[in-house]
């Protein structure tokens, strides 16, 4: 079967925020959303007394996201077309025991995602979701954080969710190095020239040289040397051995 393309599969994943206390959370979990990639945004009984000026100070250019949201009465109303639906909780008990990580359930949301709607259900900045609600969930994430404080900001907590779904897409592809790894022949001419360097310029003295040598190899082996990273190299090092040797002209003339 041919696999969906990401960004589909993107849409297909809502946050689901259920009465927020702060418009500024909303907007900033707007922002959150729009950095992964998603942008269904659902609002469950939300405040008389919101702030949406705030709330669209702090989505910044997710704003489209913003005006978008859809609001609903209730929880049931706002994942009625979900197939998955999984509930964030920072407390144990009830059947939080079988609870996800974020890393742990992006695989099965994005699988879900092929063909269905999935929904990421975040409760109360102060109270969570209650058991009721987490009852209409099939699946339980909890963030993993330290004992010390293991409840995050509404924002924070959405951020770290769609991260993983994002991550796991593989719709983000780090630049790949292009310039040549250098050959054995022209990483032994670099050295040659720091050898002489290093003489020149009095950094070691020719007893601990070799000891020298051995580390910037070792310095120099922990990542992949292209040929521009040679030629800069030896580009410094001839450049000391040429202030080296003009410092020493100055000193000689001095005397």
């Amino acid at each position: 079967m041919e696999k969906e393309p990401n960004n589909t599969i993107l849409n297909n994943i809502r946050v689901v925020l259920v009465e927020p206390l702060f418009g500024g959370n909303i907007g900033a979990v707007c922002r959150a959303m729009n950095n992964n990639g998603i942008t269904d945004l659902a609002i469950v009984n939300p405040r008389p007394e919101t702030d949406w000026e705030d709330a669209r100070k702090l989505s910044c250019n997710a704003r489209e996201q913003l005006d978008a949201r859809r609001e609903f009465a209730t929880l049931a109303e706002a994942v009625a077309d979900c197939t998955v639906v999984a509930g964030t909780s920072a407390r144990t008990g009830f059947y939080r025991d079988t609870a996800y990580s974020p890393r742990g359930f992006a695989p099965m949301a994005l699988e879900s995602a092929k063909d269905h709607r999935v929904a990421l259900v975040f409760g109360r900045e102060d109270k969570g979701l209650f058991n009721e609600e987490l009852a209409l969930c099939t699946h339980i994430i909890q963030i993993p954080s330290s004992e010390l404080y293991t409840s995050l900001n509404l924002s924070h907590a959405v951020y770290v969710c769609c991260y993983e779904i994002f991550c796991a897409a593989g719709v983000f592809q780090p630049a790949e190095e292009k310039a040549e790894e250098a050959d054995s022949e022209l990483r032994e001419r670099m050295f040659a020239v720091w050898r002489e360097m290093m003489i020149e310029t009095e950094f070691t003295h020719e007893q601990k040289l070799e000891h020298m040598m051995m580390g910037l190899r070792r310095i120099f082996s922990r990542g992949k040397l292209t040929i521009p990273d040679c030629k800069i190299l030896m580009g410094l090092a001839r450049q000391s051995l040429w202030v080296s040797e003009q410092w020493k002209k100055e000193t000689s003339n001095d005397k």
